[in-house]
């Protein structure tokens, strides 16, 4: 009954607009200038890209462009490891090897410098997103697309400090919560289990993905890595559930868009499909972001037609296969990432708060 009542409660607003506005327009520009020069197709490298603009939402703007350069390097590194595989037409176990060890050594990354959000999700989706579909371009210019959609979110994100122009000295510091060798000592011990149940539940994951001869198990290993980035287990649980939850919903809305019927707007712009789901992409990641902070749930309802439509704009397939396999991934992954949260605790601390 608690996990149930968290399905209906939403977290207190914290300037979400504004963060939300930011990470719709990160994405809206480079995305609506490459479908003027007639290249949608490579949507799915300047979003993920894009995404860099979800870090350090509510951080003074020295701090924040710290924080979103870091993130950039994160995203851009996994988009680009994702690029090559697919070039070098390496897929199924390798995949599944590559992005485990992706994932663990993004888990003590993303600890080290503290980013928010939390957890090396975003980079394992960039890094098989992009490896599971076809590359259209040269390598390096999917690799640039995507740094500079990130380079754009960065110009977006600091954009804000031009209106006051003022330098703090140490506002872009993160303050120390950790002091002294003992403190030190758990913490690194903290992450490296962190970093060993993100390996874990990825691997698990994808491994099961391609036993069942899904033609995407990447998908299975994102959701994995959803309940990871809770605080703890009662929040892992949730996670793992909204993630579930939310993204059955959000196939609702991209069943309405792809399949056949009077509600799809591709019904109504013939020959424009390319347009339409490109400006839905766009549209659909302001409401993302708007509930990221607030409730997981309602943002995987929009973010689940983002990821699926830029892959559908990237290597179209039957849209009925596509809602079908994203279902079940999603699912066996969720379940796996709370199943390893549930069995791998972290150390005990010996050392009194």
């Amino acid at each position: 009954m608690v996990h149930a009542r968290e399905l209906h409660r939403l977290g207190p607003a914290n300037n979400d607009r504004l963060s939300a506005v930011r990470v719709a327009l990160s994405v809206a520009v480079p995305g609506l200038f490459l479908l003027v020069i007639g290249r949608p197709d490579l949507m799915m490298y300047a979003v993920f890209g894009a995404l860099t603009g979800m870090y350090g939402r509510n951080e003074t703007h020295q701090l924040r462009l710290k924080h979103q350069v870091q993130a950039a390097l994160f995203l851009v590194g996994g988009l680009t490891i994702g690029v090559f595989l697919s070039v070098n037409h390496i897929h199924s176990w390798w995949l599944v090897l590559v992005a485990t060890l992706f994932a663990g050594f993004g888990s003590l990354y993303a600890d080290s410098v503290r980013l928010k959000p939390i957890g090396p999700f975003f980079g394992i989706l960039a890094l098989g997103a992009c490896a599971s579909v076809p590359t259209h371009v040269a390598f390096t210019t999917a690799v640039l697309i995507g740094a500079g959609s990130a380079a754009f979110s960065l110009m977006v994100g600091f954009s804000g400090w031009f209106r006051r122009r003022t330098w703090v000295a140490g506002a872009g510091r993160d303050v120390p919560v950790f002091r002294g060798p003992q403190r030190q000592a758990a913490l690194v011990r903290a992450a490296l289990v962190h970093a060993a149940r993100y390996c874990l539940a990825v691997g698990t994951a994808g491994a099961i993905g391609v036993l069942s001869g899904s033609g995407h198990p990447h998908w299975a290993m994102a959701a994995a890595a959803v309940p990871l980035a809770g605080a703890d287990l009662p929040s892992r649980v949730h996670r793992g559930i909204h993630r579930i939850v939310g993204t059955f919903l959000g196939l609702g809305i991209v069943a309405v868009v792809l399949f056949p019927g009077p509600l799809s707007p591709l019904q109504y712009f013939p020959g424009q499909t390319a347009v339409v789901l490109a400006v839905l992409v766009v549209l659909c990641q302001f409401p993302t972001e708007l509930f990221m902070a607030r409730h997981y749930g309602w943002a995987m309802v929009f973010f689940t037609p983002v990821v699926l439509l830029i892959a559908q704009l990237a290597a179209p397939m039957d849209p009925g296969v596509l809602v079908m396999e994203r279902a079940i991934e999603t699912f066996v992954g969720a379940v796996v990432g709370i199943a390893v949260a549930v069995l791998v605790r972290a150390p005990r601390s010996r050392v009194s708060s």
